[in-house]
């Protein structure tokens, strides 16, 4: 991909972003069917309003900017206590678990009632538009973003829009890409069902109008009924969902303003905000992915016009250490500016490895997944990849993952943070080696005196080779706590190599409930 095609694609994109999300602010919260063609007068002349679909992701901008490849979620959960302000639903959960010393995953899950809600799929654009055409890559920093404050659903409609996001730069059919999107999620999950509700009814005939009931009777939720219908009567055949179970339907809703909108950027967003519930959201993405697949050029002046190139602001602060941009093009400057960051590979002395190039003149060009290629074929991966997958979706939100140069290591939880006097619990600790050597590595963990481990508080194990062997090596370990008398502990588990000097740490807070 040209460059000047990309940056076109990126700066489409968070045009797309700004004009949705002020079209579907009016309709947040409520429920029902609005007709919508233009910016309502309640926003119209006053330029983009501020939003935390958008703001959000200036301060993770931030982070992509001084650690790039080394991000990870405790790195955007130390960003996010320092930076948001708003602490409402799960951004206050998240939030308020990372104080107690709950990191990520954990800070998504535990006491969090909004973790399958819709304010982690609304911050999919960046890990996008920094991976383009590259969706394998957008849904790892998806899964990051999305563990720091949901879990569950949550988790699985960012990835789901990120994926589809950047498969975008290269792919172009609405219902391709929806197929890619749901290739990287479980396909029994509500936001696969929400989604599919939408194709379906497209398929069988349904306007958009009846596909919307279809589609909040297939994922039911509750975020249109805070304002409710306003005086307007009340649709029986639309069901009030349980609090909190959000991100369903209106990722599903998104889905709808893309698949009925038909390939008209104008149209594909009026569907969005029409379908009220959480609007501004809906919208805001709906018009990323549409700015992705057509470039400037297909987004209408009379939506640019009035919100021209500057971005509100209301729910971030500076602390001294962040810039957040001013303008859009601002903005897509230092996205475009890091892509050969993240699209650099792991493998440095590898060059053929990245996915750019840089001719003789230094002009950038992007090195694509080809358009069949973008789906999470887990046939062509190796065993690594297949583990990435089960860590990225069957594990979330209980384990957590640490690496050095030699492996990777994942402590698993198994059934979250919670511990109860004398009732023994289960921990799991998975090795990938990276290396085609085996290594001997000590496990030792540090525990409160008087609690109880088997095998043992500290032992040794074998890390095979994938040559000959497999480079996967499991370990169950079973812990018994005693004598507490704290709301909460502090463990760790400390893992170092025979006679070599990479080590890993994991500290964990656990909470007695």
């Amino acid at each position: 991909m040209d460059f000047a095609e990309y940056a076109d694609k990126v700066r489409a994109c968070w045009l797309g972003k700004n004009i949705g999300g002020t079209l579907g602010m009016p309709f947040e919260c409520k429920r029902g069917v609005f007709e919508v063609d233009y910016y309502p007068e309640s926003v119209l002349g006053k330029g983009p309003i501020a939003n935390d679909d958008l703001e959000l992701q200036l301060v993770f901008l931030n982070a992509a900017e001084k650690y790039g490849q080394a991000l990870n979620s405790a790195i955007l959960g130390e960003y996010w206590l320092s930076c948001i302000i708003a602490t409402i639903s799960e951004y206050g959960a998240g939030m308020t678990n990372m104080r107690m010393g709950i990191p990520p995953p954990f800070s998504g899950y535990y006491g969090n009632h909004n973790k399958d809600s819709c304010g982690s799929f609304i911050r999919s654009e960046l890990w996008a538009c920094l991976t383009p055409g590259h969706p394998e890559l957008a849904a790892r920093y998806a899964f990051m973003d999305a563990s720091v404050d949901h879990a569950d659903e949550g988790v699985y409609g960012e990835i789901f829009c990120s994926v589809v996001q950047s498969a975008a730069f290269v792919e172009d059919d609405r219902f391709k890409l929806i197929d890619i999107g749901l290739s990287y999620i479980p396909d029994d999950c509500g936001i696969a069902r929400g989604v599919k509700c939408v194709v379906e009814c497209w398929r069988c005939g349904l306007d958009w109008k009846q596909a919307r009931v279809k589609l909040l009777n297939a994922v039911p939720c509750s975020f249109g009924m805070y304002s409710g219908y306003q005086g307007r009567p009340a649709e029986p055949d639309v069901p009030v969902g349980p609090l909190g179970y959000d991100g369903p339907a209106n990722v599903g809703i998104a889905i709808l303003g893309l698949v009925y909108g038909e390939g008209d950027f104008s149209k594909s967003i009026c569907i969005a905000a029409g379908c009220g519930e959480d609007g501004d959201c809906t919208t805001a993405t709906v018009g990323a992915i549409m700015g992705i697949i057509g470039g400037t050029a297909s987004i209408p002046e009379k939506w640019t016009q009035p919100l021209g190139d500057g971005i509100a602001i209301g729910c971030i602060i500076h602390d001294g250490s962040v810039t957040y941009p001013a303008t859009v093009t601002e903005l897509c400057s230092r996205i475009c500016r890091l892509v050969p960051v993240f699209l650099r590979s792991p493998r440095e002395s590898i060059r053929s490895m990245n996915y750019y190039t840089v001719s003789e003149t230094g002009q950038i060009g992007i090195i694509t997944r080809g358009k069949g290629e973008l789906a999470d074929r887990k046939e062509y991966y190796g065993i690594f990849e297949r583990k990435e997958t089960k860590f990225h979706y069957e594990r979330q939100p209980y384990a957590i993952k640490e690496s050095n140069t030699l492996y990777e290591a994942t402590l698993d939880t198994v059934d979250g943070i919670s511990i109860h006097e004398g009732v023994q619990k289960k921990f799991v600790l998975e090795f990938n080696n990276k290396r085609i050597t085996q290594h001997w590595v000590t496990v030792k963990w540090n525990l409160p005196a008087g609690w109880e481990v088997s095998p043992g508080r500290e032992t040794a194990v074998f890390l095979d080779q994938q040559h000959g062997g497999t480079r996967i090596t499991e370990r169950v370990y079973w812990i018994t706590p005693r004598n507490l008398d704290t709301s909460r502990v502090e463990i760790s588990v400390e893992i170092w190599t025979n006679s070599r000097v990479s080590t890993l740490f994991f500290p964990l807070t656990l909470v007695v409930d």
